[in-house]
């Protein structure tokens, strides 16, 4: 295991064992080692994050949750033939949330980290992400709209690699790329499970390595790229069945300076099944279309089970 990988599961480690408050459900992934992407890039680019402030709080609250889970498979003399496997996932999510009649803020982060060895093949990154959101909201005199403001960033712990090539070659690394976006803009939610969103969008890129410039939309040698546009997106969220909950988000972001043909898609669903209070199923299936990274729609799907409990 590199001294990359190592310091990223240091700091990780650290964030999720830190004396700190409780948190919001969110499915822990298990991944799947991929033959020729790193699967940490996929939801990188994501723009926003739903963060739902409840309208009877009245101050401050708080929840963290972390969640840890694995998977192993072994074979001797097996038949049907096989690879022994080896997978650990870790997750936590901390979210602080606030409410002073019309005006509401919430701050939360997702930190998730995730490898795998097959027998014969060094370990390799399933899972990678942290990112960072902050919502404010102001809640007009119709219930249904109110005015909001995000600020976010997204990045990676580690150092992620395309092992479809040999020797494998480097795609992605810590701050490289990074995303911070702000939007400003209007939202309309005629259900508690229902919210559209609409506003004027900012967003940064940082490529720390510039050699990867190129591959995340960046001139060759530049590390930075500011990009003006406005952003759309649409949240359902409801349990349709006892313990069974479905997530679903369509996100966009459009460049004024670009072509509408540019514009970033992010389609993302999930279906959360809880075993018990401290065990949980979902299926998570995200589709992507950021054209600066690649003119074909990139596709994830994670089945996955593991164990999840509230900190505090």
């Amino acid at each position: 295991m590199s001294i990359s990988t190592l310091r990223a599961l240091a700091i990780f480690m650290a964030v999720l064992l830190a004396p700190s408050a409780l948190m919001a459900q969110e499915a822990i992934e298990i991944g799947k080692i991929l033959a020729e992407d790193d699967i940490s890039i996929r939801d990188m680019s994501r723009i926003d994050q739903t963060v739902v402030v409840e309208d009877t709080l009245d101050g401050w609250a708080a929840e963290w949750r972390g969640g840890l889970n694995g998977a192993q498979a072994a074979y001797d003399n097996w038949s049907g033939g096989g690879v022994n496997t080896l997978s650990v996932t870790a997750s936590t999510v901390f979210n602080l949330m606030y409410r002073r009649n019309a005006f509401s803020y919430a701050f939360a982060t997702n930190l998730q980290y995730g490898q795998a060895r097959l027998d014969g093949e060094e370990t390799r990154k399933t899972n990678d992400r942290v990112a960072v959101n902050n919502k404010f909201n102001f809640q007009f005199a119709n219930d249904h709209w109110s005015a909001f403001a995000n600020i976010n960033f997204s990045t990676q712990f580690d150092a992620g690699y395309n092992y479809g090539e040999d020797p494998p070659k480097l795609i992605s690394n810590f701050f490289a790329p990074a995303y911070f976006t702000q939007i400003a803009g209007i939202a309309y939610s005629p259900a508690n499970y229902f919210s559209a969103e609409a506003g004027l969008a900012m967003k940064e890129t940082i490529v720390a390595d510039d050699t990867l410039a190129t591959r995340y939309g960046l001139e060759s040698g530049d590390t930075f790229r500011f990009e003006p546009g406005y952003a759309l997106a649409l949240n359902f969220e409801k349990e349709l069945f006892t313990n069974i909950r479905v997530i679903s988000s369509v996100e966009t972001f459009t460049n004024l300076q670009e072509s509408f043909n540019n514009t970033d898609v992010y389609f993302n669903n999930e279906i959360v099944g809880e075993i018990n209070d401290f065990m949980d199923m979902s299926f998570h299936f995200v589709m992507l279309y950021d054209r600066d990274y690649s003119r074909e729609v990139q596709i994830k799907q994670i089945l996955s089970a593991g164990v999840s409990v509230s900190i505090l």
